[in-house]
């Protein structure tokens, strides 16, 4: 395997961001304050609102897209030029600090209380989350913040709901405005992980592995589940990626608490670019006189990365030539299970910060991307922002960035390798083919996809704005 496949798969298990390095630019670092004294940079007036996003993951440079997105959101709120707004993200990470992006917005790193590091061995480098079910840190914060927006439904966000109810119970001269906004599929991932965990098992009790990997419903995708609805019962305002997934929970809701979340795209950051294929040929070694095809997100069952390396062995056992390229992270086991299978025709680069991923974009030719647990999947705006020919599965949300399916992009009907090493040929040995998708994506990418300017000031601000919702209708 060519490329940093050592630096991604060595033993330190540890996530990103808690390995005592600072990702934060130099210049903005800053200790955590007192937790009753007021932060640094704010002076919100009777006009201002003051918001409080959780978002319970570990902030890194390497983070995956829910953390990217927050970053994105926090410095598009740095740029409105609008007043109105002042704003606080909340990651977990060490140490504890203050990046401040302006005078009214700042990112603020807490340290979990529960995490769910132990795991990453089993897990093979899943996020990593703050199991705990109350964060006294946060809690003390929570306070001087108007709206609380949720958008997980671990320690944060139990923290918030469960410090709402006491504010009302304890007669609080204001009342508690909570938001929640959907980014992930915790269920779906949590089957996912469950059954790769139990087909791990030991020989005595390899039958409940079997069992669970023949599809026998999971109570642990299905308690989060039951858990994830009864924290967005608890807000004024639920904000969800999809149109579907917005007449699903409006019939429990009302269509009142319902909204969409849309995501932006970066396209200064993301982009194409003629002189990226040999600056990635010459960085990481990989042939340039083939199609390079490329997988970004973790390389675990969650999304589905063995179903891209077994259609591309197919390719090669056809005598079709292409190359794979995999950023992300993964345990040694499925690094060497790659290796095994593709040998020198695969790189894996390891996790990748967003300006290196941008390069690594803008040098490929086609984006595979089989998982079916996004909620939107923003690595495929990020890839037809770059002029790749994204490659996705039927039934996925992700499919929502095409415009106009099989010209700006491939759905792939017969959802196993050997129906995406189909569709990947059809790309990699049609060189024309490849080339008007590509230039389609890039158009629809341009024209239809909004930024992250646009997104906040048409769907987050006025989420936040809005009124709290009318008493006696929130769930106990």
């Amino acid at each position: 395997m060519r490329g940093s496949a050592e630096g991604a798969t060595r033993a330190d298990h540890r996530p990103p961001g808690t390995r005592g390095v600072d990702h934060r630019p130099p210049g903005t670092r800053g200790t955590m304050p007192d937790p009753v004294a007021p932060l640094p940079g704010t002076s919100p007036g009777p006009d201002v609102v003051s918001v409080a996003v959780l978002v319970e993951l570990v902030r890194s440079a390497t983070a995956g897209g829910h953390v990217k997105c927050w970053e994105r959101f926090a410095e598009a709120a740095a740029r409105f030029p609008g007043p109105g707004i002042d704003l606080t993200v909340y990651f977990l990470g060490e140490p504890e600090g203050i990046e401040r992006l302006s005078p009214s917005v700042r990112l603020i790193t807490l340290r979990p209380v529960l995490s769910t590091a132990s795991l990453m061995p089993v897990t093979g480098g899943a996020d990593v989350s703050d199991l705990s079910p109350y964060h006294p840190r946060l809690a003390r914060l929570l306070p001087r913040h108007d709206v609380w927006h949720l958008t997980h439904s671990f320690a944060f966000a139990s923290t918030a709901v469960r410090s709402a109810r006491r504010a009302t119970r304890a007669g609080a001269p204001r009342p508690v405005r909570m938001v929640a906004s959907v980014h992930t599929d915790v269920p779906a991932l949590a089957d996912a992980y469950a059954r790769h965990m139990a087909e791990r098992l030991p020989a005595p009790v390899e039958r409940v592995g079997g069992v669970l990997a023949r599809g026998a419903a999971c109570p642990v995708g299905a308690l989060l589940r039951r858990r994830q609805d009864r924290l967005l019962r608890a807000c004024d305002r639920v904000l969800v990626p999809t149109p579907a997934e917005r007449a699903e929970l409006a019939g429990v809701l009302g269509e009142d608490r319902v909204a969409l979340l849309r995501r932006g795209v970066d396209h200064t950051r993301f982009h194409p670019d003629a002189s990226a294929r040999a600056r990635l040929a010459r960085e990481y070694g990989v042939p340039a006189d083939r199609p390079l095809v490329l997988f970004a997100g973790r390389l675990d069952p969650s999304k589905r990365a063995a179903v891209v390396t077994e259609a591309v062995d197919l390719l090669r056992r056809r005598g079709l030539r292409a190359h794979l390229l995999m950023a992300g992270s993964g345990s040694d086991a499925d690094a060497a299970r790659i290796g095994r299978l593709l040998g020198p025709d695969v790189t894996l680069l390891g996790p990748l910060a967003q300006e290196r991923l941008a390069l690594v974009y803008a040098g490929c030719d086609i984006f595979a991307f089989p998982s079916l647990t996004e909620t939107i999947g923003n690595v495929v705006a990020e890839a037809m922002a770059s002029g790749l020919a994204v490659v996705l599965p039927e039934g996925a949300r992700t499919t929502q960035w095409l415009s106009d399916p099989g010209r700006d992009g491939l759905v792939v009907t017969r959802d196993d390798a050997r129906g995406w090493a189909e569709a990947l040929s059809s790309l990699a040995g049609h060189p024309h083919l490849l080339r008007s998708v590509r230039q389609r994506a890039a158009a629809t990418a341009r024209d239809d996809h909004p930024s992250w300017d646009r997104v906040l000031a048409e769907d987050l601000l006025p989420a936040w704005r809005r009124p709290a919702h009318r008493p006696g209708t929130r769930a106990a």
